[in-house]
């Protein structure tokens, strides 16, 4: 019988697991019901991807991000284990296609986003799909007393009424103990078995610094730290222009936000991931679902607004071990909108019912229609047109999203579509017709199942790889064959998309649960109160914090973040002690100073090392400080 450290060394190289993940694929092997809660870069995938490869059947994994599941499709099929992702984009015949794959056993994980779970196709197929595990990831995305809600999470646990005996693992990085309790109950998951694997990172040394030039103490950190680095901005803007102050700086910088197209993310992103890239300026747009080991700085340029999220960015630093920074940098305004995000994140109903209703203007969508239906919306445009703050508009479509309303997604990738739309007997005189357009549309009709009946996505590029043509010539062929009426052709799209999930309501009877509504309203402010907390803190060390945060009390403090090294400087011993009071007892004796010219007389001594000796020599009336403002003997 194969034993999970065979497969482990098989598809993943390593010798052995780390922390609780053997425990966890074995809770899976067993049938139970499992949460696991695994710290950024604790190896979460493996968690389930082991397990269903040591069982019959497929594996349905659901996760939100696109991104997330384009990645592992890639990861797993790279080490020739099949499998496949329903994602926005597919045409029905495509998803109809993978379905019918995975129903014959073709796979053996299929990614699905919630939303796709409810799709008529999906449960069409869903009781021939031999599902032997469900594998949630993200699974806070289901609590709504969580920073990352996502109402379509709340369906899930409707695959129990179909898959009642299959065992349910959910995996998240970042869960307070009341989103875990949330998570249970809201999956229905039976007894789970519950692992906790510590939060303490022992090689990251966390540090904030409140600074007058955010740029000076970056480049700082940056010349003083050699290595690959994560410099994580608010806005896209912000990116940009970092960036090209390093540039300016000779330090080997690029940028990276969501508004970029695919193919541009694509190569900035493996640019870096090769090394041809030191420092990547970027939104939280960067950073899921890429496992770079030897990250040896990540910096947050501005405040994250949960201790979540900076966690889980920060924790993309040292993964292969070795010593690694994660340092936030802000300046008293930061602090200050940092403690007005509350107001603006959750504004008055009826500000929210104004901009629902200028969404409909703008989309031109009457009451009664939109549902399942994709609108391209520019949000600065919309902004400029009603007169409105692009921050409030955000804040008001994520608000639209977890009431379960619409969805809103800034970097939507939708691939071409082609499909034959004249008789065949058409399609045969082309290449008498029009010769030079033969090559393509018979590529096109070898290369895609189903092109003639169905609409279906293709690739440019790979056409252009087929026949050995430019990719410019292939787009112009493919137009041309559009014009003259031979195929349908939607070239790809990746404008920011909303999607209706109901039909449009009228904005003064749209369903809203306001007492939900206050209830997040009050957990994020005391998010906010624990970030701040974060930020102020002067004593504790901060691995323990954030530990704490999440439930976990048994934390060391770590040595090395910078509180943790200041407590270090500051402790004194009875002879260092009793060396910094005869220094300072013999300059009160021999000169007339302030306490300010006699901290700088002191300047071979440390400021609190200054401070304890000479307000102990105060207390025991050693020195007193004269009505002249001179310090003298007492």
């Amino acid at each position: 019988m194969i034993k999970p450290k065979q497969i482990l060394h098989q598809y993943w190289s390593h010798a052995s697991f780390k922390g609780e993940q053997e425990k966890i694929i074995q809770s899976v092997l067993d049938g139970n019901d499992t949460l696991a809660l695994l710290p950024t870069g604790g190896g979460k995938s493996i968690c389930f991807q082991i397990p269903a490869l040591l069982k019959d059947g497929l594996c349905l994994v659901i996760s939100p991000l696109i991104a997330l599941m384009k990645d592992q499709v890639e990861n797993l099929s790279k080490k020739n284990i099949p499998a496949a992702a329903l994602y926005s984009g597919l045409t029905y015949f495509e998803l109809k296609i993978t379905l019918q794959k995975a129903v014959s056993g073709q796979y053996k994980f299929l990614y699905v986003s919630p939303e796709r779970i409810e799709t008529g196709i999906f449960q069409e197929f869903l009781a021939d799909l031999n599902i032997t595990l469900i594998a949630v990831d993200e699974a806070h995305c289901i609590s709504q007393w969580g920073y990352d809600f996502r109402p379509p999470y709340l369906r899930i646990a409707k695959l129990r009424e179909v898959l009642d005996n299959v065992p349910i693992i959910a995996l998240t990085a970042s869960a307070t103990p009341l989103v875990q309790t949330d998570i249970v109950e809201k999956l229905k998951l039976k007894q789970p078995s519950v692992f906790r694997q510590s939060y303490e990172k022992l090689h990251v040394s966390y540090s904030v610094f409140k600074v007058d030039s955010k740029i000076n103490k970056l480049l700082a950190i940056l010349k003083n730290v050699p290595g690959s680095s994560i410099v994580y901005c608010s806005s896209r803007k912000e990116t940009k222009q970092v960036a090209q102050l390093l540039q300016l700086e000779n330090i080997n910088t690029d940028f990276y936000h969501a508004g970029l197209t695919q193919d541009e993310r694509n190569t900035k992103q493996n640019d870096w991931l090769q090394n041809k890239i030191r420092v990547m300026v970027c939104t939280n747009a960067f950073g899921m679902g890429i496992d770079k080991p030897d990250v040896k700085t990540v910096i947050h340029y501005n405040i994250p607004d949960c201790l979540e999220n900076y966690y889980q960015e920060a924790g993309r630093a040292g993964r292969d071990g070795n010593k690694a920074y994660a340092v936030l940098l802000f300046q008293h305004k930061d602090e200050q909108q940092l403690l007005n995000l509350p107001n603006e994140k959750f504004p008055p109903l009826d500000v929210i019912k104004q901009v629902y209703q200028a969404i409909a203007d703008y989309l031109q969508i009457p009451v009664g229609i939109g549902q399942s239906n994709y609108y391209d919306f520019d949000i600065i445009e919309f902004s400029k047109n009603f007169n409105l703050d692009v921050h409030l508009v955000i804040n008001i479509l994520k608000i639209l999203e977890k009431e379960g309303h619409l969805s809103f997604t800034e970097s939507i990738f939708l691939p071409s579509q082609i499909q034959f739309i004249v008789d065949k007997t058409i399609i045969n005189n082309v290449e008498n017709t029009y010769p030079n357009l033969d090559l393509v549309m018979k590529t096109l009709l070898r290369t895609y199942e189903g092109i003639y009946e169905n609409r279906v996505s293709v690739n440019e590029k790979l056409i252009a790889k087929i026949v050995h043509l430019p990719y410019e010539k292939v787009y112009a062929d493919l137009n041309a064959l559009q014009h003259y009426g031979i195929i349908e052709y939607l070239p790809q799209k990746e404008t920011p998309q909303v999607y209706f999930i109901y039909n449009r309501a009228s904005a003064r009877h749209l369903a809203f649960n306001t007492a939900n509504y206050s209830e997040r309203k009050k957990l994020y402010q005391e998010r906010i109160s624990i970030m701040h907390g974060y930020l102020t803190l002067q004593h504790q060390c901060r691995s323990q914090y954030i530990s704490a945060y999440f439930g976990d009390e048994s934390v060391k403090a770590c040595g090395s973040c910078d509180n943790c090294l200041q407590l270090k400087s500051s402790i004194l011993d009875e002879t260092e002690f009793k060396k910094i009071e005869a220094t300072l007892l013999n300059f009160i004796t021999n000169n007339s100073f302030t306490v300010k010219e006699l901290l700088h007389a002191s300047k071979g001594i440390k400021q609190d090392k200054f401070w304890k000796v000479f307000q102990f020599l105060q207390a025991e009336r050693k020195v007193v400080v004269n009505d002249l403002g001179s310090v003298e003997l007492g």
